[in-house]
């Protein structure tokens, strides 16, 4: 692990500090400065430095490996995004409001088209991975992650590769998208379907 790795490794704690001290300020000065404070711990630090971080060490899609010399920019981008994995509240609560979780991506570099539904139970493991078409409609906790690793010869493979979904989509309650799944327009997925890395398909799937 990288030097890098190893500080960014602590950025989910030091977001927790900020938030804290964010709101113990808003408790003792309830004015709108402090509740400015408290949505910017929340929502803009973790974004800023995530466009920072893309802007100096890019996610790229493809084969890599986690142990090593080499930085990888996937882990700190990953750690930057955990916090909202862990306390999915955050963004829970952006989803109750209309057009506003999909404005919230775009800031993560994801495309997204118009009329999105999302319900509050969603997992999106890497925000700026993920294209989206127009009028799509997703179902209770489905799960939507652009990478996967696993063992390789005493280290550990990353994949990375971006999730796309077309127009006019249905994705049922418990749908888990694997990197590099490509959704056709007008596709309907059933209840708990669970797609594998590169998968492509269209039309009336079965989970």
């Amino acid at each position: 692990m990288t030097f890098l790795s190893t500080i960014l490794l602590f950025f989910p704690t030091f977001i927790l500090i900020i938030i804290g001290a964010a709101i113990v300020y808003l408790a003792y000065s309830p004015n709108i400065f402090s509740i400015l404070a408290l949505l910017f711990a929340i929502y803009g630090l973790p974004l800023l430095v995530y466009r920072l971080h893309q802007w100096a060490y890019p996610v790229k899609e493809g084969i890599s490996y986690l142990r090593g010399k080499e930085y990888s920019p996937w882990w700190g981008s990953h750690q930057i995004q955990v916090i909202y994995i862990t306390i999915p509240v955050f963004e829970a609560i952006l989803r109750l409001i209309p057009g506003v979780f999909s404005c919230w991506l775009r800031l993560w570099g994801a495309k997204v088209g118009r009329d999105v539904y999302w319900t509050p139970g969603l997992e999106i493991a890497d925000r700026g991975l993920i294209e989206i078409g127009d009028r799509v409609v997703m179902g209770h906790r489905i799960a939507i992650s652009s990478h996967v690793i696993k063992p390789r010869k005493q280290n550990l493979m990353l994949y990375v590769k971006k999730v796309k979904i077309g127009n006019d989509v249905f994705l049922g309650a418990g749908c888990i998208l694997a990197p590099g799944v490509v959704i056709s327009d007008g596709t309907f997925l059933t209840m708990a379907t669970n797609l594998s890395p590169n998968k492509q398909v269209g039309f009336h799937v079965d989970g």
